[in-house]
């Protein structure tokens, strides 16, 4: 059995009574804050919605997931996230890129890497090449000046903790981030690219093996076998194409404010709230 979950805003009285008549749930029940959760509704998952609900949905600009009655939080044991512009609002490479004068020439580039439409190991060839010669201070200032957390990600991120839920930061992103948000948000594991620094400036290359696609999701294969899981209890949430092998490997999937290719392949979707979205399709036992 399955329950349908509204949430991000108050749902209007036409919109329930549609998803009364025509999904007969079981119950509708109040949840947090702006949710609502419809109990046992006639919905194998989120196709099962009716065209109509989900226009209407989409008009009021609320999000929604069919999710199996009964589950939490506490029932995922790992979650892992992309980096840029899903647990954070930018996509670091584009505001390097800035400081060298070509930001809307790589932010080009890397939209059709998330669109699909280019092969990620080549895009990033591209894009890192930009950074030729850029002094390596430029980190430092993407890092503290225009790096944010994405709505909602410290409330995630305190509810995975106080659930003792492993959490890994898999990204096609780089080091310097990654490794500085892992410290800095108490993650269990992070893996990105590492950009190569000589004499103080960025030679536009990586050091070793591009973390793509392909890695991410054999990571996440490596970190569920590692820490004794089973699918089912692992979370992958991202974006982009890039994240679409993570999210298949995983038992659930999240796509945040994502690409139309990867929320059409993901189980869920979070386009309008933040990512404590989550926390209302699996709320934390009390």
């Amino acid at each position: 059995m399955n329950d349908l979950v509204v949430f991000g805003g108050p749902v209007p009285t036409y919109l329930i009574e549609s998803i009364q008549t025509q999904l007969k749930p079981a119950a509708v029940k109040p949840q947090g804050v702006q949710a609502i959760r419809f109990t046992g509704v006639q919905a194998a998952n989120a196709a099962d919605v009716p065209e109509s609900i989900r226009h209407g949905l989409a008009n009021e600009q609320l999000d929604w997931a069919v999710v199996p009655a009964g589950r939490t939080l506490n029932d995922f044991k790992l979650i892992v996230f992309d980096m840029d512009s899903t647990l954070i609002n930018i996509e670091c490479i584009d505001e390097l890129a800035d400081f060298a004068g070509r930001k809307a020439e790589v932010s080009e580039i890397t939209e059709a890497a998330m669109r699909g439409e280019m092969d990620y190991r080549d895009s990033l060839k591209k894009r890192v090449a930009v950074l030729a010669g850029l002094n390596a201070r430029v980190l430092a200032r993407v890092f503290s000046e225009r790096l944010l957390l994405n709505p909602g990600a410290r409330e995630l991120l305190d509810a995975l903790q106080n659930a003792n839920i492993h959490t890994a930061l898999l990204s096609g992103g780089f080091t310097y981030f990654t490794e500085r948000l892992r410290i800095e948000l108490g993650l269990d594991f992070a893996t990105s690219n590492e950009l190569e620094i000589v004499g103080g400036k960025l030679t536009g290359r990586v050091v070793g093996d591009i973390v793509d696609a392909q890695a991410k999701a054999d990571t996440l294969r490596g970190l569920t076998q590692e820490f004794g899981l089973s699918q089912d209890q692992v979370m992958a949430v991202g974006d982009g194409a890039n994240d679409l092998l993570m999210m298949a490997a995983a038992g659930t999937s999240v796509a945040y404010h994502a690409k139309p290719a990867t929320q059409a392949k993901a189980v869920h979707a979070i386009n309008h709230g933040g990512l404590d979205g989550i926390l209302n399709l699996y709320p934390p036992q009390s």
